[in-house]
């Protein structure tokens, strides 16, 4: 390549030109690190592993165990697709086709556990979740032979949500004003406090229902009911809405407080018209998650709640059941009615979970102070209305202009 130095007129800078520059458009480059002998490689791994596997649980050692002969033909997979890919590759790729495959295959496996556990609970609930009178009625006039066009499940469903409700209105303040003193009183104490509440993300539910009866049905002489169940879900969501608030107030940016106390504001005004406005869309998703995990609990409602098979709206006295204690009280009997209504209970507590897990996917999925359109439409019409009345506020200020006179 040649290039031109043009002469420097008076005055003027001319940049040279680069001659014969060929102007052809880039070719996108391929950055894929999958190739077409990658596919090769994994069909004929899994086709040796199967081979191999049937050959040894077959001819050689003939065992009847289904579990070892996956475990056998999946380490088999790995080391064959390892050799096959070693033919190609150098030894650093080898090391992370091998971590892809692994990874990837553990999350199929995962989810695949996962589809099996919700597709066996529909169908064994089948039978119960088509008649409607298992979400209208109780089960205290029927009988384990009665058939299941009788009885339902709707003291579970009212237990269950009394239940959580208690929950959410002891654990949202508690868990909101403990984050926030995480994150705008830092010191020796907030840390030993976050470290409890760590501690406490890890405590075994069964713990949780042993405390509460301990202290208020055994000391306080508070019967058992659904108050007392609340309690012991409280103390296991408290620490879940606690660290995810946590996490979600430290993304908040420091400018935005900067700011704040820059105009003048205190730190109570801070938090309470930028802060937590600002993550109001993860501090809900927290909560959602705490409600998720709550609901769901079986030991802590069975020590303190009680089992009942009559309608019982009064969380303060009287056994009141729960939709997991309803179906750990189902399923352990011997009639097939009864383990049938179990699973349905199951089919109907799963679609409870997935909808408060979908509904926190949904709303936490903004990240802190990013907005909705109906959000940002609101903001708009209030700055609008903000600046009309501050313009108001001048040209009343302002005084009447007199003429000027000569």
């Amino acid at each position: 390549m040649t290039t031109e130095v043009l002469k420097e007129p008076a005055g003027q800078t001319v940049l040279p030109t680069a001659a014969g520059r060929d102007n052809t458009p880039e070719v996108r480059r391929n950055t894929t690190s999958f190739k077409g002998s990658d596919l090769f490689a994994l069909v004929g791994a899994a086709v040796g592993s199967l081979s191999l596997t049937t050959l040894l649980f077959v001819w050689i050692a003939p065992f009847d165990a289904f579990l070892g002969f996956v475990v056998v033909a999946y380490l088999l997979f790995i080391a064959l697709y390892a050799v096959l890919v070693s033919f190609d590759e150098n030894s650093t790729a080898v090391r992370d086709k091998v971590a892809a495959v692994l990874w990837h295959s553990l999350a199929a496996l995962l989810v695949g556990a996962l589809v099996m556990v919700v597709v066996y609970t529909l169908w064994r609930g089948k039978s119960a979740l088509v008649h409607l009178n298992f979400f209208t009625e109780d089960m205290s006039s029927t009988g384990p032979l009665q058939p299941l066009s009788d009885g339902g499940l709707l003291h579970a469903i009212v237990g269950t949500l009394e239940q959580i409700s208690i929950s959410l209105t002891i654990t949202v303040p508690l868990g909101l004003a403990c984050a926030v003193f995480l994150n705008e009183v830092p010191g020796r104490y907030a840390r030993f406090v976050r470290t409890i509440v760590e501690a406490m993300t890890a405590l075994p539910s069964i713990v949780a229902g042993l405390f509460i009866y301990a202290t208020v049905i055994l000391i306080l002489g508070v019967d058992k009911s659904g108050f007392a169940a609340a309690l012991a879900l409280s103390v296991m969501m408290l620490p879940i809405i606690i660290r995810a608030s946590d996490v979600v107030i430290r993304l908040v940016p420091g400018s935005l407080r900067e700011a704040s106390y820059a105009l003048g504001a205190s730190r109570w005004r801070t938090v309470w018209t930028v802060i937590l406005p600002t993550a109001r869309s993860g501090l809900t998703t927290a909560v959602i998650l705490g409600t998720a995990r709550g609901i769901g609990e079986t030991s802590p409602v069975l020590l303190t709640s009680g089992i009942n098979a009559g309608m019982n709206a009064d969380p303060l006295h009287g056994p009141q059941i729960s939709l997991p204690l309803a179906t750990f009280d189902l399923v352990r009997s011997p009639q097939p009615n009864y383990i049938v209504r179990g699973f349905g209970t199951a089919a109907l507590l799963m679609a409870l979970v997935l909808l408060l897990f979908v509904l926190a996917r949904v709303i936490g999925g903004r990240g802190p102070g990013e907005l909705s359109r109906n959000q940002r439409h609101r903001r708009v019409l209030a700055s609008r209305r903000d600046a009309e009345r501050m313009s108001r506020r001048v040209h009343l200020r302002t005084p009447a202009s007199t003429p000027d006179t000569e």
